[in-house]
């Protein structure tokens, strides 16, 4: 369950305790509050997602099988779909980029096609230094600084848990930021864990 999801619940679970405690009847059981606090919509950060390199996503154009499928966003930042070739997408967001594929397919090809595209997997994060397990690891949506070094095994005995540097995907200095859950983290991210000064 992701980070979002467990606030989510969390905050709806208090808000239901607050209202029994004070005597209140609550405006719906706590199945119903949890349920509505959990259906988290693909959340208004994954509309402004960008799309890159390694992104892995789904192409489903309706009524056309063959021309519907998963795909991977190329080292070059395109995407090779089936009668139309390649596809422009690093930089992209999914509506940007549905709007591309319909505009190629509409090229000739299709009349008023209808497109949806999902990412089915995100392009992953990197994790280095004062952790246990540094390496590379699958994004996943609301991941912040604490669960990715938790993904990387800990901080190690000499590690600074009061900060960390990160690097944005097409950022070139590190920024020194917060090591706490407030500190989101995005696809292509690298993340150093410093030594610790005694």
């Amino acid at each position: 369950m992701s980070t979002a999801r467990l606030k989510a619940v969390a905050s709806a679970v208090l808000l239901l305790l607050i209202a029994m405690f004070c005597g209140a009847a609550p405006a719906q059981s706590a199945h119903d509050a949890i349920a509505s606090a959990s259906a988290v919509a693909p959340s208004s950060a994954s509309q402004h997602y960008r799309l890159g390199t390694g992104d892995k996503l789904r192409v489903t154009v309706y009524g056309e099988n063959d021309l519907s499928g998963e795909f991977l966003v190329d080292g070059t930042g395109h995407v090779q779909l089936p009668l139309v070739g390649q596809v422009a997408a690093a930089g992209l967001t999914i509506h940007e980029f549905v709007n591309e594929v319909t505009v190629a397919l509409e090229n000739g090809y299709l009349k008023d096609p209808k497109v949806s595209i999902e990412v089915l997997n995100y392009r992953p994060f990197y994790i280095m230094g004062e952790v246990n397990k540094p390496g590379e690891y699958p994004y996943e949506s609301g991941l912040n600084v604490l669960v990715a070094v938790a993904l990387a095994g800990g901080y190690t005995y000499r590690a600074n848990d009061s900060s960390v540097y990160i690097r944005r995907v097409n950022g070139t200095k590190e920024e020194r930021v917060p090591a706490d859950a407030t500190t989101r983290i995005y696809p292509g991210d690298i993340i150093r864990v410093a030594e610790r000064i005694f």
